[in-house]
């Protein structure tokens, strides 16, 4: 079944695909199909996309969400703070992943090999488990550069590479947590050209939170490029939405982004409305493909997205079936 997801061209075919796996995880996924059985929801029930019931994320820290029985080839987890529980994410094809991040760059940015991938991302590589380490690794191996890196906490050589090769002409992937770009543009100052700068989100107690709209800003001016790149992607997911500036996302066509009411998480909003995300990765064939997030966005008419915030515990509410 797993063959053809990424040659997804048509609304008709994501649907048609996104109703197999929905057939497949509720026969496979013992906390899914509990899940459905409480709501009274079955593939027979199942018109339209919007009637999937969409697992809380929450159950990623609580229960081993798997659709497989094939042995587990990696376990993503979290960050979380010390004592916190963290989510985990059980692969048992690892190639999938592979394929998902790989399809997912070249769909929006290109061959990988014409960029040097030079990565910021000092509290991700300081523990284990980390998908983001684990794809950019990988992109940092096929790009087959040799100024391709991992960059811990030597910024001085980082600064004066990137300027570096970006005067030369070559295209440059920076992709970074927020805390660590802003420590780099503190200490200096760069006016690129062939460079693509990419947050991938997270302060992590570092530095004061910034709303994104003053994270770009900042970091426009300090690597003097017109836009800011984001990676959309977390732990429970194996496909990354991408955005090219002003925070507005694109998913890549396995994956799909819908609204939820925050007071009924059964009911889906119409475009323009705030709400919590749910997303659907057919990547997740292996454990669960629909899945309630706690951010909150809105979606806009062509189909792009936004990230507006993220719930609280207090707003946490409606569908949230902990007690399974």
């Amino acid at each position: 079944m797993t063959k053809g997801l990424f040659d997804i061209k048509s609304e008709a075919q994501f649907k048609t695909a996104a109703f197999e796996v929905f057939k497949h995880q509720f026969e496979n996924n013992k906390t899914y199909r509990s899940f459905c059985d409480l709501l009274n929801i079955h593939p027979a029930d199942i018109q339209s996309i919007e009637q999937i019931p969409f697992l809380p994320i929450q159950f990623f820290k609580s229960r081993k969400i798997l659709s497989s029985k094939d042995e587990i080839q990696e376990i993503f987890t979290s960050s979380g703070t010390t004592g916190s529980i963290t989510s985990q994410h059980f692969v048992t094809d690892i190639k999938l992943y592979h394929e998902s991040y790989l399809k997912g760059f070249a769909h929006f940015y290109g061959d990988i090999k014409d960029y040097v991938v030079l990565a910021l991302l000092p509290n991700y590589l300081e523990r284990n488990g980390s998908s983001l380490v684990f794809m950019v690794n990988d992109l940092i191996e096929k790009s087959n550069q040799s100024e391709s890196g991992f960059y811990l906490h030597n910024l001085d050589d980082l600064a004066q590479k990137i300027n570096s090769l970006d005067a030369k002409g070559q295209k440059i992937l920076l992709i970074g947590v927020s805390f660590a770009l802003l420590d780099l543009i503190e200490k200096h100052q760069f006016s690129l050209k062939n460079t693509i700068v990419m947050e991938t989100g997270g302060m992590k107690g570092r530095r004061k939170e910034l709303v994104r709209a003053e994270l770009h800003e900042v970091l426009k001016k300090g690597f003097g490029v017109s836009e800011i790149h984001s990676e959309y992607g977390m732990t429970e997911l194996l496909s990354q939405a991408y955005s090219k500036g002003n925070g507005i996302f694109k998913a890549p066509p396995w994956m799909k982004i819908l609204i939820r009411d925050t007071e009924d998480a059964l009911t889906i909003l119409p475009n323009q409305k705030t709400g919590g995300i749910n997303v659907i990765d057919l990547a997740n064939y292996n454990s669960c493909s629909f899945i309630a997030t706690q951010d909150l966005g809105k979606i806009y008419e062509n189909g792009t997205f936004e990230i507006i915030g993220r719930f609280d515990n207090a707003d946490i509410r409606g569908c949230n079936l902990m007690v399974l």
